[in-house]
């Protein structure tokens, strides 16, 4: 990658062809975003649909959610720090950083993978979503009418994205991803509010769903993958910051550090009580997305379900933009493509189209999120911030830096290991009555 030294007045020893690549590119593209993006934007990213899942990750769940939220925003601070910690450059894209901290080769091989793996799987995850949020409100809406298949739903909401697809950059999705947060504020207050109106169920039960201390297990396992699902926004935090404006005097860091600060309170008010309220009405007998234990007022629910689709069609364009940029990156510079729109237009509606196909195959949410939840999210969101910083500033052994990034690189190690075997054993559970295509 060539490094992006023109801010900070220093010389620029870019090409011209290099100089018009960085400005085609969606993440250098535009650099004068305002905090209040960076907010939204993590908002978007983070208040996934995975919120919905929470009341079902409950029991010793709500210790590891309120971990979780401590330690992803430690991590996110750490990243938001390391932006531009060598004066002059600016670590645009999470490999780039992961490069200066490993090495040019090893850095990409670290990094890309599990990124690729994150993003491409909540993209897949929110095809589902959107696809199964439709179903949902068109079956409220009109009760009489005849079935559709949830596969026609996906198609519906993947039709959306092939036009989304091509505004160019993050600050041209800011209209979109703003929509999104608001609507992700908005439905989680209605899930957990009407998971009040409704009361505490009779005969609740709290204990384990699963009869068995195996079953007990796996189910607790996949739960983890869950929480750490629902904590992905630091595979674009670098991205999004990229779009801030820098200076020397007046480095990104501190808008960018105000806007997640904004957003991880509102991913609190949007977690805590939908997580909490949810599993305290329904106990272990709630859905893996809650909006489907809750059937009434049929009006309410029905806008509830519509406006997940609105978020996760503003979530979906924010994790699909690192990935546009990492093919366009690949095309251009590497195979040495022309920037162009053609390009664009076939790069990104084939990437559409891919992740919609994959949907459709697999459409069993909650097992999904666990096995990508561990296998993935675990490394980008816990602890490779951690390997990072220690690599790079090498705090002295046994000092409060040094145990603090310890403690959470053996929480993410764990959760990494633990949850994929849940996530894929509940993908097997649910696989059985599942049918291709049906």
């Amino acid at each position: 990658m060539d490094s992006d030294e023109k801010s900070n007045g220093q010389v620029d020893n870019r090409t011209a062809r290099e100089r018009a690549i960085d400005e085609w590119l969606p993440i250098t593209s535009s650099r004068n975003a305002k905090w209040w993006y960076s907010a939204f934007h993590n908002v978007t990213a983070m208040v996934g649909a995975g919120v919905l899942g929470l009341p079902y990750a409950m029991g010793p769940g709500v210790a590891v959610l309120v971990l979780s939220w401590i330690v992803t925003l430690y991590t996110l601070w750490q990243m938001v720090e390391m932006h531009e910690m060598v004066p002059g450059k600016r670590f645009d894209r999470y490999h780039e950083l992961g490069q200066h901290a490993f090495g040019e080769k090893l850095g990409l091989y670290i990094v890309v993978p599990q990124q690729l793996i994150v993003e491409v799987g909540v993209n897949i995850v929110y095809m589902v979503t959107g696809g199964k949020s439709l179903k949902k409100f068109h079956d409220l809406v009109c009760e009489n009418c005849k079935e559709i298949k949830l596969t026609y739903f996906i198609m519906i909401f993947a039709s959306v994205h092939f036009v989304l697809s091509h505004l160019p950059n993050f600050n041209s999705i800011s209209g979109v991803s703003l929509a999104a947060a608001v609507m992700s504020l908005s439905y989680s207050t209605i899930a957990w509010s009407a998971s009040v109106k409704k009361g505490v169920q009779p005969d609740v039960q709290y204990g384990y769903k699963a009869k068995s201390v195996t079953g007990t297990v796996f189910s607790f396992f996949n739960a983890l993958g869950e929480i750490a699902f629902a904590y992905a926004g630091h595979n674009v935090v670098l991205e999004i910051q990229a779009t801030i404006p820098s200076t020397p005097e007046k480095p990104s860091k501190g808008p960018m550090w105000k806007g997640v600060v904004v957003a991880y309170i509102v991913v609190a008010l949007c977690y805590f009580p939908v997580a909490l309220i949810g599993y305290w009405m329904y106990g272990n007998a709630v859905s893996d997305n809650i909006l489907i234990s809750l059937e009434k007022p049929t009006w309410l629910i029905a806008m509830a379900n519509l406006f997940v689709v609105v978020h996760v069609i503003g979530s979906y364009q924010i994790y699909a933009m690192p990935v546009f940029d990492m093919i366009e990156t690949l095309l251009v510079k590497k195979l040495r493509f022309t920037p162009s729109f053609t390009l664009r237009f076939i790069t990104r509606n084939t990437y559409v189209a891919l992740t919609m196909f994959i949907g459709i195959c697999f459409p069993f949410f909650g097992g999904l999120l666990g096995f990508f939840g561990g296998f993935a999210f675990a490394p980008t969101t816990y602890f490779l911030p951690c390997i990072i910083w220690l690599s790079i500033y090498k705090p002295k052994k046994w000092s409060l830096s040094w145990i603090i990034n310890w403690i959470c690189i053996v929480f993410g190690v764990a959760l990494m290991i633990v949850s994929p075997i849940g996530g894929l054993r509940q993908i097997i559970v649910d696989a059985k009555t599942y049918e291709f295509f049906n």
